[in-house]
This record gives structure tokens, sequence and C-alpha cells, in this order.
């Protein structure tokens, strides 16, 4: 009985549009319906649809609501008419132009599904207290379609400690949301190789002066949480252990291109 309500639930949040596609990627689709209104659809890896779908053709889409602002998950997509433009030679007319606020929806999605991102990252060091800033890059997904490859490179300063380190770690988006909502928690691991100095030298003059070559080498192992933002922004929970006197904490804040 429960599976039969389910199924009738889903059923009844289906609709099914038909218009002409203005725009196409690989993971949304623009329609402009009759009344020369435009739709964005979303794509997931349940989605039938034909392998291309050239600007101008007319289909008929079959979805259920997401969770962006004015888009839907298309489940099905069948063409009943091709191109006529396309197929002879000339490009796709359109009425009028995409809306900016459908077309920037279409831009955040096509950024969050790039298979390779690269960020910067920002934040602060609890115990010892450090300000710290960094690289990373993702990769992904891999193994998972919730699974991301995140090494990166933080750099730390603080009064008596200075620290680089490099770290290999992996994300797990938690599939509490849909794939293309605004945000998306994530939890995430991997090791970690530091290069810690914890004393100074000071000349008159010349201020701090550090000799690299008293860097101790440590590893550890990170755990992480945090949220990350269609738009590129991530808040990030991090600590570290089996790496003393590496911070126990770190606060995070960055954004991927």
């Amino acid at each position: 009985m429960s599976q039969e309500g389910t199924t009738s639930s889903q059923h009844q949040s289906e609709n099914t549009f038909e218009g002409t596609v203005v725009s196409s990627t690989r993971d949304t689709l623009v329609v402009r319906t009759e009344d020369n209104q435009f739709q964005l659809f979303v794509f997931d890896r349940y989605t039938t649809k034909p392998r291309s779908i050239p600007n101008g053709s007319r289909v008929r889409v079959v979805s259920t609501p997401g969770e962006e602002g004015g888009g839907r998950l298309a489940s099905n997509i069948s063409m009943l008419e091709g191109s006529p433009n396309a197929q002879q030679g000339h490009p796709p007319d359109q009425a009028q132009p995409i809306p900016p606020a459908v077309r920037d929806l279409e831009h955040d999605i096509k950024r969050q599904a790039r298979r390779w991102r690269l960020g910067v990252r920002a934040g602060a060091g609890l115990d010892p207290e450090l300000l710290m800033f960094g690289v990373h890059s993702q990769i992904g997904p891999i193994f998972h379609r919730n699974v991301f490859f995140r090494p990166n490179a933080e750099f730390d300063f603080g009064e008596v400690t200075d620290l680089i380190a490099l770290n290999l770690e992996a994300v797990y988006r938690l599939p509490v949301v849909q794939r293309q909502a605004a945000w998306a928690p994530y939890v995430g691991a991997g090791p970690g190789f530091t290069f810690l100095h914890q004393s100074f030298q000071t000349t008159q003059g010349q201020g701090r002066n550090i000799d690299f070559g008293n860097f101790d080498f440590n590893t550890g192992f990170n755990i992480l949480a945090g949220v990350q933002f269609r738009r590129g922004t991530f808040f990030e929970v991090k600590t570290s252990i089996y790496s003393r006197p590496a911070p126990t904490v770190r606060l995070i804040f960055g954004y991927n291109f």
C-alpha cells in the first residue's frame, strides 16, 4: 500500500510540457512553450532522452517539480519534430531572448556539473591559533556519483607556528537533497602531510626570519564536514587526528570556480 501511494503521488506531481528547444547542455534543457514561456529542465541518470537534442526542435517533456527556482526534473524527453532550420543549415530562430533568471540558473547548474574545478580557501585554525589560506582542486565524481576527490594545499601562519599542509581528501555528497539543489551537505576524510615550524627568530630591522630547514614533517588523518552551495561557495569544519601539534579544528570558507 505504501508503494502504491508513493507511485500515485509521483504520477500526480508529473506534468507534460511541449515546446521548442532554445538551449541544451549535458545537464539542462530550456524549452519555450506555445504561450512563449521558458521552462528549465534538469537531467539525471534516470532521464530517458534522445542522444542529441538540437536547438529549434520540438519536444515533449515529462517532469516532476525540482528544488530549483522554477526548474523541473525531467524524467522522459521525446522528440516530436526535428529542427527545420538545422536541417536547412541555418541557425534556429528565437522569438525572444531567454530570461536572465533562467539563463543564470542554467549557468549555475552547468558549472556545478563540471568534472574538474579549481578553488581557493581561507579560514582560521584553533589550538594553536592560526590564520590560513590555500588552493584546492575538485575532481569527479569518481567511483560513485556523490564521491569527489579534492586535494588541497594550506598555508597557515600564527604567532609562533607556521604550517604547510598537503591534504589528499575525498568528500561524499550526502544524498539528502536533489543533485541540482541550491546547497548540499557533505562529509569527507583523507591523509594529511604537514610541515610544521614552531620557533622563530627575529633580526633587528628585518622582522620575522624563518629557517625552512627547521620544519618538522608529520602525517595525520583529516575528518571534515561542510555545506557547498551551487554558486560555488562552501563552508567547512575540519579536524586532524594523529597530527599534533597541527590545529585541532579548522574553520574554512572557500569558493569553487
